[in-house]
């Protein structure tokens, strides 16, 4: 452990600072695809019985009309936020008729590319903008990767935290300014260390046959329509999932958040030839926001980033230039097939002491390299981690993936037990030991038991994920929700269709001239 490690956790440990640790924030959010009882993508529209998808707070849709995604409030207790996630998807199957939400993190088989229904907010300027730039999706990395769902994570550290730190540290400067360099320097710790994360929740080592459309691949054959890899823990993570030339010169540097700020204003503000080819318009029609290396800042593809709440109108990297790093979200993990709403308490405790050990470990620089070896390592463990004596590079040396993540959990016990000590019981140390079961037995790993699910069923993936879905479906459906719970969320819905209409009639100037300005807004601050 090193020195300033023991200090913070010292200085975290005295009796009236443990209470700050019960005031870190947890946040999720779950994209599934509706799908029908055969187990194919579902073509309706969003079910206007969930609301609208454009302005409900909980309840939307990804890149697909067909992509749900689930959104819970940031809550001081996990478990409250995995309540609120069930309750989420036991509404919507209140209102999904006899559709189901597809278990897994790949996707179902799908229909052809053009078939996928990119998903339709409405004829508002802003609903627009959503529609055009899933529309640039579409075109620049096709239909079929953005089927994909996954599970992303949101924490962050109690505001008080940082002042106190810093005070202790003797930092210079202002707690804005520390506040951010500390989320920073907690996501180089995870570019670090994040392949573990892959190796204990990957939960995606096969998938559908179609979903390659005859791409050239180096996956095996599990059955006739079932491609795998033997040893990959998520393939959702590999190279097979997210694809993009154009993306990859660009690495924005975790250094500081000014040098990731430019990175990505840049690259919403520089032209990539063969978007610029294709041009923004079609037959009179828009076909992507703009021709630049990224539309908007969402468009790069991260496992983790900075977040700070925005206002409305505003983008999120002017809200992060303007009042710096709020909360992280760790955007790989895959969806547990296995559990009905993709994750667990479990789960959620071991990512909190991981990410509290990510933020509170010294984080030096990513130099002379290190940024290219993490990226390999996780992508080593994406297909092959549970390989028999596994070697990753871990400070340019070889070491085995079982050896470094017995290391890490040791690092991160001392973690585990603070958030014991103030939470009171023994959960997060629990949690942490079945994270070392898996390590000291692959077979324990979620790859593993999907594909041993799979083979002792003698089920295709397609057909495992169906009946996974039914299974969480029976669960979700045979306990009503709480009459008030049910009231409320019939509530959001009802207020959120009547908030697009209003939208959409206050409607003021047209589309062109709203992409123009909101183009401008990224424009202006990089000037």
């Amino acid at each position: 452990m090193s020195e300033l490690l023991n200090r913070r956790l010292s200085l975290l440990g005295q009796r009236n600072n443990l209470p700050l640790l019960e005031q870190c924030l947890h946040g999720i959010e779950r994209e599934c695809l509706r799908v029908t009882e055969d187990g194919r993508l579902a073509q309706t529209p969003h079910p206007e019985a969930l609301g609208s998808a454009l302005t409900h707070e909980q309840i939307t849709t990804d890149y697909s009309e067909s992509l749900l995604e689930f959104i819970t409030p940031a809550l001081t207790d996990p478990a409250k936020t995995l309540e609120s996630l069930e309750h989420i998807h036991r509404f919507a199957y209140a209102k999904l008729g006899d559709e189901y939400l597809w278990s897994p993190s790949m996707p179902c088989p799908l229909p052809a590319e053009e078939d996928i229904p990119i998903a339709w907010y409405g004829t508002s300027n802003i609903g627009q903008l959503k529609y055009v730039y899933r529309k640039g999706l579409a075109l620049r990395y096709g239909r079929t990767m953005q089927c994909i769902a996954g599970i992303h994570y949101n924490f962050s550290l109690p505001e008080k935290l940082w002042p106190l730190l810093m005070q202790a540290e003797g930092a210079e400067g202002s707690e804005r300014d520390y506040q951010s360099a500390a989320y920073i320097a907690l996501i180089r710790n995870f570019r670090r260390y994040s392949w573990l994360l892959m190796y204990l929740f990957g939960a995606s080592p096969a998938l559908d046959a179609g979903f390659l459309r005859g791409r050239p691949h180096q996956l095996e054959a599990f059955d006739a329509t079932t491609l795998y890899l033997p040893y990959a823990t998520s393939l959702r993570m590999s190279d097979l999932g997210y694809q993009s030339n154009a993306q990859a010169g660009l690495t924005p540097c975790y250094n500081d958040l000014n040098s990731y700020t430019d990175s990505l204003r840049k690259a919403v503000g520089t032209p990539y030839p063969p978007y610029v080819e294709i041009g923004t318009h079609k037959d009179g029609e828009w076909v992507q926001l703009n021709t630049n290396i990224l539309q908007i800042e969402n468009e790069y593809y991260s496992n983790i980033r900075p977040k700070r709440v925005t206002y409305t109108g505003e983008r999120p990297i002017q809200a992060l230039m303007a009042r710096g790093v709020q909360y992280v979200e760790a955007r790989c993990l895959d969806i547990n097939p296995f559990l009905p709403t993709g994750i667990d308490l479990t789960e959620a405790r071991f990512l909190d002491a991981f990410l509290l050990y990510c933020a509170l470990e010294e984080s030096p620089l990513l130099e002379n390299g290190e940024c290219g070896q993490c990226t390999s390592n996780f992508l080593t463990v994406v297909k092959e981690g549970r390989r028999p004596g596994l070697t990753l590079q871990r400070k340019g040396q070889p070491v085995t993936l079982k050896e470094w993540a017995e290391d890490l959990l040791q690092r991160i016990e001392p973690l585990a037990r603070l958030l014991d000590q103030s939470h009171g019981g023994d959960e997060h140390v629990n949690a942490l030991a079945q994270q070392q079961a898996k390590v000291d037995d692959p077979e324990l790993t979620p790859s593993a038991q999907v594909l041993a699910s799979m083979t002792e069923n003698r089920e295709s993936f397609s057909e495992f994920a169906l009946r996974q879905s039914k299974v969480h479906a029976e669960y979700l459906r045979s306990q009503a929700l709480p009459a008030e719970e049910l009231q409320r969320f019939e509530t959001l819905a009802r207020t959120s269709l009547a908030a697009q209409a209003e939208l959409e009639q206050q409607e003021v100037g047209d589309f062109d001239l709203f992409v123009s300005a909101y183009q401008a807004s990224i424009l202006a601050i990089s000037n």
